[in-house]
């Protein structure tokens, strides 16, 4: 869970910490430690502070406290010619300004902002439980940063070099202070430096930075700019629409010395492109899985790479329900959307008795994935079987080379892991979906051939357990005894109590093939 904080109401009076709300954002986010759900907060922005904009705007922004605005002589807010909230970034002059200061430490603004987030992350600390705090993986510093006005002679990479850059260097020290020293920052590039539209990139990636290593993970965003447009592409997304670009966050990572996580990605679930949202989101995920489309998967899974974390933007309960005052302006009351800039991209709302009810397809959104591998991914997939209105969208089908394997798993959903063993006793845990109970689950795998998995145990290769907080969810647990050894695992809930023969069949397969696609 990505966690989002905000500086204007952690110091909404310069030098003074709100405990109050401190207190209430620790205590959300022990709500979710408790269920089990790992937490990274986020000091959240969007157009720098919603005190930059007037009250009878068309737009709206949050982040910065008043006061912070206020020590700037900046210009009333326009966008000018703007369809987009988002276009206000690159135009809206008192925006760009206010981002330009506090890049440059302006009036001590960017001090006064690490001074509040070691706060906060003290506070945190202090606040939770040993085991609570285990479960914080680490800290977004700074949503989506970007220049608001380059200097002189300065580019994007120059800028990320000797401005953001150092920003995060001087953050990571706020974190060793505040007690989160084996924790990493989730540091952000450029906002547009992976833009898929040509005229929006930037040239970035913290290319100058040099070997981030385990105490910064590389953490950026993904939005499809050209389907949200809806005129720059027509149609709804393929097999493989985004495996080059989030092949692209994987090699910069890699190049970096560190992994990923992609913290937003998503798409409209309302208005004139939503129709696209089933194929895109579904594309999206595919590219998390691996950086080989469906239709090539199983020729070529030794090129899938790292299976990348991520987190679909947004989960907002309020959704529908709001109430809020845009600019603080009563006559300007926000009910729908999220409330701030009129988005509509949550996966989730409150239906009239109070249940979080899902608005998207549970197949996509509830999926197979490694939790946790003993060694080194070298192939993942999954086969979601999600829905484009009437439509079951089949990306990547078993091949007919695997007559077995593609009998076993008929019309259901499947998920195949491949790894390396490495030399730690921990096993490989796989999260199962709602959709696949125990007594529909069938795992084909080297270390064991299953239907109806059994309870795990230490001495249990194949074995299903609760994951931790209590919510109901399992995970499969993979027990290898070795080391530097290629492993494989096909789960899937497309059988009905599969005879030996077939499973046997299918084992002998998927051997072959992960000997010959894969190697020793």
């Amino acid at each position: 869970m990505r966690f989002l904080l905000s500086w204007a109401y952690a110091e909404p009076v310069r030098g003074q910490v709100d405990t109050g709300y401190l207190d209430a954002a620790t205590d959300q986010m022990r709500a979710f430690l408790d269920a089990g759900i790992r937490v990274y907060p986020d000091f959240h922005q969007d157009l720098y502070s919603r005190w930059l904009f007037d009250p009878d705007s068309w737009y709206t922004g949050d982040g910065a406290p008043r006061w912070a605005v206020e020590l700037g002589d900046y210009p009333d807010e326009s966008c000018g010619i703007c369809l987009f909230w988002g276009q206000n970034i690159t135009q809206n002059g008192a925006v760009k300004a206010a981002q330009h200061d506090f890049w440059h430490n302006t009036h001590g603004l960017q001090d006064a902002f690490l001074a509040t987030a070691q706060q906060t992350m003290t506070y945190v600390r202090q606040h939770l439980s040993a085991e609570q705090f285990a479960g914080v993986v680490g800290f977004d510093p700074y949503n989506e940063p970007f220049a608001g006005t380059y200097d002189s002679g300065q580019t994007s990479r120059t800028w990320e070099r000797d401005l953001l850059w150092p920003f995060y260097v001087r953050f990571r020290a706020r974190m060793d202070a505040a007690g989160w020293q084996d924790k990493p920052a989730l540091v952000e590039p450029n906002m547009f430096w992976n833009a898929n539209i040509e005229s929006q990139k930037h040239v970035g990636g913290l290319l100058d930075a040099g070997t981030l290593g385990s105490r910064y993970v590389f953490n950026t965003h993904f939005y499809d700019q050209k389907a949200i447009s809806a005129i720059l592409m027509w149609g709804k997304a393929a097999d493989g629409q985004y495996v080059t670009d989030f092949g692209t966050v994987r090699d910069r990572a890699a190049a970096a010395g560190t992994t990923a996580v992609v913290s937003e990605f998503g798409h409209p679930l309302a208005g004139t492109v939503s129709d696209k949202a089933p194929t895109v989101l579904k594309a999206m995920y595919q590219a998390l899985d691996s950086r080989v489309k469906g239709a090539d998967w199983w020729t070529r899974p030794a090129a899938s790479g790292p299976v990348l974390s991520g987190n679909q933007w947004q989960w907002d309960i309020y959704h529908g329900r709001h109430h809020e005052l845009m600019n603080g302006n009563p006559d300007k009351v926000l009910t729908t959307g999220d409330a701030w800039n009129d988005e509509d991209l949550s996966a989730v709302r409150l239906d009239d008795t109070g249940r979080a009810t899902l608005r998207q397809d549970a197949r996509l959104l509830d999926r197979i994935y490694p939790g946790a591998t003993s060694g080194t991914t070298l192939a993942f997939t999954y086969e979601d079987r999600s829905r484009d209105g009437s439509t079951t969208l089949t990306w990547n089908p078993v091949p007919s080379s695997l007559p077995n394997v593609a009998r076993l798993v008929g019309s259901g959903q499947y998920g195949l892991h491949v790894w390396r063993s490495g030399s730690g006793s921990a096993p490989t845990e796989l999260h199962l979906p709602a959709s696949f109970p125990a007594a529909s689950t069938t795992v084909v795998s080297d270390l064991g051939t299953v239907h109806a998995p059994p309870a795990y145990t230490a001495t249990t290769p194949v074995g299903v357990a609760a994951e931790p907080g209590g919510t109901g969810s399992r995970r499969l647990l993979l027990t290898d005894t070795d080391a530097g050894t290629p492993h494989y695992a096909l789960v899937t809930n497309g059988a009905t109590a599969p005879s030996t023969a077939l499973l046997t069949a299918a084992r002998g397969e998927l051997a072959a093939w992960a000997a010959q696609r894969i190697g020793g």
